[in-house]
């Protein structure tokens, strides 16, 4: 059995299912110690987060309407679910019947959750952007998978029960707990978006069933809000017009750029990616953005570079800015900013 994949599992469990998730908690702690189950994981793909990944694959193919008992512990399927703790011998089961598919799974698709609530956080980043620049800004999103977040303009925000920003009148309404320090908020200007960018290895398009069915399958059982926070933003892209495209975006980062007027400030962001970047190419990726903003300003929002922290780094008049800003919740149900 694989140590190292078997520790995975365990930090799944206890660091990002604890509290969130009790049916991804239990069944990863059972599979950590599971010879077959591990050596099934295995077959994803060199560089992906495996847990979300296997559990992606299995949420996959009950979504699409696989019959199985173990769809009676699934909160996304069923309204009365069974104790997580009765799942295993089910699991196992349906994994063991549909091994074949799961493997195919793991080794095509790739971890892309589109989590639109970490728009929260970006909102009031953005803005900030706009106050100091004065210029609408070009949003380039390294990463993207369906570009939910390229449109963090169009969008409602609630920090409050009298604290709302944005679009009030979105469909898409995210709802964010602020700890810590708020006065950002006091103004938070809206800004304008002239230019949206999104570069993934894999384009995922809403409009496509599988692609759609695919990112909602990533989201965790329990997670009944987010399921319809996706719901409603993938339903408002699908009906604009965003310039996708599939490709390294670090290698065409420069190429991107050179194409955006210099009246726009650019702003490249991330979340949640770098960290399946390997470490040459998040050198190279700091590399360009400095060489970048030795001609022009530019900002990058990111994590998972250095450290889990937001960082929001920036070069205007040639002069360099790094700045660790914050911490957020993986899907950003609350967020803790210094700007």
């Amino acid at each position: 059995m694989s140590n190292e994949l078997s520790m995975k599992f365990r930090r799944f469990a206890i660091h990002e299912c604890s509290e969130s998730s009790p049916l991804y908690e239990f069944l990863s702690l059972k599979i950590a110690e599971d010879a077959e189950m591990i050596q099934l994981a295995s077959s994803a793909q060199k560089g992906q987060p495996v847990p979300n990944l296997f559990f992606g694959a299995v949420h996959f193919l009950l979504l699409k309407g696989y019959k199985h008992t173990i769809t009676d512990f699934y909160p996304s399927i069923t309204n009365h679910p069974g104790k997580a703790e009765n799942a295993y011998p089910a699991f196992v089961d349906f994994c063991r019947r549909y091994s074949e598919e799961i493997i195919e799974l793991l080794k095509s698709k790739i971890v892309q959750t589109n989590e639109v609530r970490r728009c929260s956080y970006l909102y009031p980043v953005f803005s900030q952007v706009f106050q100091m620049t004065k210029n609408p800004l070009a949003l380039v999103e390294i990463g993207t998978s369906s570009g939910l977040q390229l449109f963090v303009d169009k969008y409602r925000y609630s920090y409050g029960p009298d604290k709302s920003f944005g679009n009030l009148d979105s469909e898409v309404h995210l709802r964010s707990e602020i700890r810590g320090d708020q006065s950002f908020l006091n103004p938070l200007p809206h800004f304008d978006v002239a230019t949206r960018i999104g570069i993934d290895l894999h384009i995922n398009d809403v409009r496509n069933a599988e692609d759609y069915l695919w990112l909602k399958a990533l989201i965790w059982p329990e997670h009944g809000e987010r399921r319809e926070l996706f719901e409603r933003a993938a339903s408002y892209v699908s009906n604009q017009t965003l310039n996708l495209i599939q490709g390294d975006g670090v290698e065409l980062l420069n190429s991107l750029v050179a194409e955006i007027p210099t009246d726009q400030t650019i702003c490249i962001f991330h979340t949640h990616v770098a960290n399946q970047m390997p470490a040459k190419t998040k050198e190279k990726l700091l590399g360009q953005i400095k060489e970048i903003g030795n001609r022009r300003a530019i900002f990058h929002i990111y994590n998972n570079i250095y450290d889990a922290k937001l960082h929001f780094d920036y070069y205007l008049d040639g002069e360099e800015s790094l700045n660790p800003i914050g911490e957020t919740e993986g899907h950003g149900r609350w967020f803790k900013l210094s700007l």
